[in-house]
């Protein structure tokens, strides 16, 4: 069975491949925007199942769909409310709320194998999507987080971060009050649980709140620095192939 991956966030998309692994499912490909996936889809044999994205860092997946006739089953991965959700299941075989649960998963790909034998070609209305994102209803992201100060532990509220950096294979958030603590969570994971609105990941090391930038540089090699409201530890740097989303992002 060929599998493909559509999914923006490549590590969204790399931990979905490991768990599709555990399941004995190899994933033969992995795209990352709508325009990557139209020319894909226009010169490679499709595959029998699609892990797909709806939101893209260049617009809607389902515009692939405009043009080029897909012949695959397909399975959502996408942060939409359970509501809209269940519409979809209408035209495809499941969906999959981020962060992914692999228990769902599993349950997601035993469902198309039920259905193979009767349903090998799947078809998608897209118009009934288009008018479920025309009112999309946001998914709740974290709104605080806890860490351990001593025998104590507080409580910092998603508002008060300024950015969340790695360093010494620790994670850190670091306030607009200048300080910093140590979380559980690591920076893929965290990509996945805050709102990508507010925040994002310039680099393999940072992700940072659109309200903390004070100010953008031209950096060499094509890439930017960006100046936060506190944090002086270390230059916070847009990675040259994260530029390009960060431009969009900003607007």
């Amino acid at each position: 069975m060929k599998v493909l991956i559509i999914e923006d966030e490549r590590p969204s998309a790399r931990r979905l491949q490991r768990m599709l692994e555990k399941q004995g499912l190899n994933v033969d490909t992995m795209l990352h925007s709508v325009s990557e996936s139209i020319e894909w889809f226009s010169n490679n044999e499709h595959p029998d199942l699609i892990f797909l994205d709806i939101q893209l860092s260049d617009g809607l997946s389902f515009e692939i769909f405009d043009e080029v006739d897909v012949r695959s089953a397909i399975i959502f991965t996408t942060a939409f409310d359970e509501y809209a959700l269940q519409a979809f299941k209408l035209n495809s075989i499941d969906y999959l709320l981020k962060p992914i649960d692999e228990e769902e998963l599993e349950n997601a790909v035993k469902q198309y194998k039920s259905q193979v034998p009767e349903k090998k070609q799947v078809q998608l209305n897209f118009d009934d999507i288009r008018k479920l994102l025309s009112n999309p209803v946001e998914r709740p992201y974290k709104k605080r987080f806890t860490t351990r100060i001593g025998q104590h532990i507080k409580m910092i509220t998603v508002d008060e971060i300024e950015c969340f950096y790695s360093e010494n294979k620790g994670t850190y958030a670091h306030t607009f009050e200048g300080r910093n603590y140590l979380l559980d969570n690591t920076l893929e994971q965290l990509i996945d649980e805050i709102a990508p609105q507010e925040f994002f990941r310039v680099n393999r090391t940072f992700i940072v709140n659109i309200s903390a930038i004070k100010d953008i540089i031209s950096y060499t090699n094509s890439r930017l620095q960006l100046k936060l409201n506190s944090f002086r530890e270390q230059d916070v740097i847009v990675a040259r192939e994260r530029v390009k989303d960060f431009k969009i992002w900003l607007e």
